[in-house]
This record gives C-alpha cells, structure tokens and sequence, in this order.
C-alpha cells in the first residue's frame, strides 16, 4: 500500500477521531519537515529560492482550496486569530455600527468583535431559540447600522454547517460585510468563495488540512483589501519587497500586505505538502468519505439506547463532526476515560465529540463505539 492510499502512520493501537482540534501529520509531511530541517543542517539558506517557490506553491494551493479569484487575494498569517484582527481592527468602524455572529461561535471568532466595543461598535451575539434554524436568527438581528456577520462554515461544537449561501446572498443584498471562519471546512469539504460571497475568509492549517499550528490562510476580496488599516509593518509587506536599498513604504497591493515580516519557512513547507496531498487525492472524494463516516457515526449513536445525538441529523446539515453525549453520566469523566483508552477524541458542546478525518476506516467508527459501551458497562468507577 503506498502512501496515496495509506497516506498516515498512526500508532495501531490508536483511533483517532480529533481532526476538528489538532491533525496528525500525513507521512508525507513528517518526511517534507524532516528533509526541510536536514537541508537546513548542512546549507543553511543557500536554497532558499526554492524555498520562496514553495511559498508561493503553498499561496496556490491555498487559492484553489476555496477556489480564489487570485493568489493574490491570500495572505500567510499565523493563527485564525490573528487574520480575524487583521479584518476587526483594519477596518473604519463608526461608533453606533454593529456587528453580528452567534454565541454559539469559537472564542477566535467572538472575543475579536467583543474588542470593538472601545470603539463604540456594538457587539450583537446572537443564541437562536428552540428550532430558530441560526440563519434566520442572525438576518434577524441584521439592520440599517449592521456592518458585518461573522460566522462559522461549520459550528466547532455541534458540527452544524452553516447555509453560507443564504448568509452571502443576504449581505451582498444589504451591503454588509461577510467574514466566514472556515477552520471546520477547509480541507474537508468544498468551499467557493465566489460562491458564497465572502469579503474574508480565515482558517489555521492544523485542522482539515493536516498542517501544523502557526500557519493560516487570510482571504480578502479585491474590493476591500486595500481599504483595510495596517497595524503590522515590516519588509516583508511592501511593494518593493526584496529591494532593500529603497526608501519606499507602499504597502503591497496583494494580500502579502498583511504580511510584516520572514515568513515560516518550515511551517510552509509542512503545510504545502498536506494540501499537495489533499488536492491530489481530491477534495470530492475526501468530503464524501468523510461525510459517508459521520452517517454511519450518527447511525450508530441514534440507534444506541444510551446515547443521544447533540450534532444535527439532518444530512444537509452535517459536516467531519459529530458531537453526542451520555445522559446521566459525567461528560468529561467520560471523555477522559476514552482517551486513557485512546480513543482520541474531544469534550465540547456539553459532550464527546468526534471528527473522523477520510482515511478513518469504519472499523475504527465501530471499535470507538465498542470501547465506550465497555467504559459504560464498567459504570464509570
């Protein structure tokens, strides 16, 4: 079996279910790291023209995950974090306009619009009521001083994927600003910007894309990139970059504006080798492998006495994550006693969720349900 078929060396006694917090690394990338790293211990930099290739093959491959107009509309920064207070922060916010997300969003995609109430912005988190589908609840805090929604393409709890489209085509409409955190989606399932209408899009490598911590995609449309106030300056961000003799300070006109300084080298080239490996595998063949594993996860825990879904069954509605809990019992005992069997997993949401990735073969579905009905049947001393 070679590694396009088996792309991972995970331990055998190992069932990893925790892609929506942090991936194991594909071979591929262990060994691109690894020949990174000894090229670095006998050259130095001497290649690191080549390695300035492989940036901008990493910006490419970037620009075809979420199908951008350019590359020039990509951005390398570090975190999600930090690409949403690129946006929060660059742009001209007047006291008395608003913002709008969900209370149900990542800490990464709320605390940064909380941090606008300095300047006057008012923060709208929205918590949808009982069967309120949580599109129509945030149109509805929508009005005449709404500056921009905030959302998640899949909620990180819940699994629950987002109707981008019906979000897109509202803000288009009503000239609000549309910022999706993609973290949940990218990597697993399909994503068109142009689609879906977003001025921004922002997602950290480690999840669905199988990189490292510490890169992260920032897309910003054409229209409105250059009207986005810098608070990061470096070489690295200029116009001239690389003609370290000019006095000249013009920001580049492409995303690499909001790039202020050396970029990582090692962390773009672990990250390009994961998405190489995604786009030669086929993003319609991993969306439906990952999606044919969360039916059989949400079949499987339907039809358990003991278990009860908290991720939407609606197919439409599903994404890699599927989050359940066990009534009556200690969620996070539970999720503790999982992991001590290794069963890789994580606590959100007020339960046990799980994220297989689409090298997760069934089996490992089925033996993760056959290790937590023996961790109950144990009566969780």
């Amino acid at each position: 079996m070679n590694n396009m078929q088996n792309p991972f060396a995970l331990s055998d006694d190992l069932i990893y279910l925790n892609h929506a917090a942090v991936s194991p690394w594909p071979l591929c990338t262990a060994e691109t790291v690894k020949r990174f790293a000894e090229e670095n211990a006998r050259l130095g930099a001497s290649n690191y023209l080549q390695w300035m290739d492989t940036e901008r093959q990493l910006r490419d491959n970037l620009a075809w995950l979420i199908n951008a107009p350019s590359v020039d509309d990509i951005a390398i920064q570090k975190s999600t974090s930090e690409a949403l207070s690129a946006i929060a922060h660059g742009l001209d916010w007047q006291a008395g306009q608003n913002v709008v997300f969900l209370k149900q969003e990542f800490p990464s995609n709320r605390v940064v619009w909380q941090s606008l109430e300095r300047y006057g912005v008012t923060v709208r988190m929205i918590d949808p009521g009982p069967g309120q589908e949580p599109e129509t609840a945030l149109l509805a805090a929508c009005d005449k001083n709404t500056r921009m929604i905030s959302v998640s393409s899949v909620q990180y709890a819940s699994g629950l994927r987002m109707d981008l489209l019906r979000i897109g085509e509202y803000t288009k409409k009503n000239n609000v600003l549309f910022c999706v955190d993609a973290i949940q989606s990218l990597g697993a399932l399909a994503f068109d910007v142009a689609e879906v209408g977003a001025d921004f899009v922002v997602a950290d490598g480690h999840k669905w894309m199988l990189g490292p911590e510490g890169v992260a995609l920032l897309y910003t449309d054409k229209h409105i990139r250059e009207r986005l106030m810098l608070h990061q300056f470096g070489w690295h961000m200029l116009e001239t970059a690389g003609d370290f003799a000019t006095l000249a300070t013009d920001p580049a006109s492409s995303g690499r504006r909001f790039e202020c300084g050396s970029p990582n080298m090692l962390g773009i080239h672990a990250l390009n080798s994961s998405l190489s490996l995604i786009r030669g595998v086929g993003l319609e063949r991993i969306a439906a492998d990952i999606l044919r594993n969360t039916d059989l996860l949400v079949r499987l825990i339907s039809d358990h006495p003991r278990l009860e879904l908290i991720s939407s069954a609606d197919p439409e509605r599903r994404s890699g994550i599927v989050t359940f809990k066990v009534p009556g019992e200690d969620q996070e005992k539970l999720y503790r006693k999982l992991m001590h069997c290794r069963v890789i997993c994580a606590a959100r949401g007020g339960g046990i969720r799980f994220s297989p990735h689409f090298y997760t073969g069934e089996q490992k579905l089925r033996d993760a349900l056959g290790i937590l009905d023996q961790i109950l049947n144990s009566k969780m001393d």
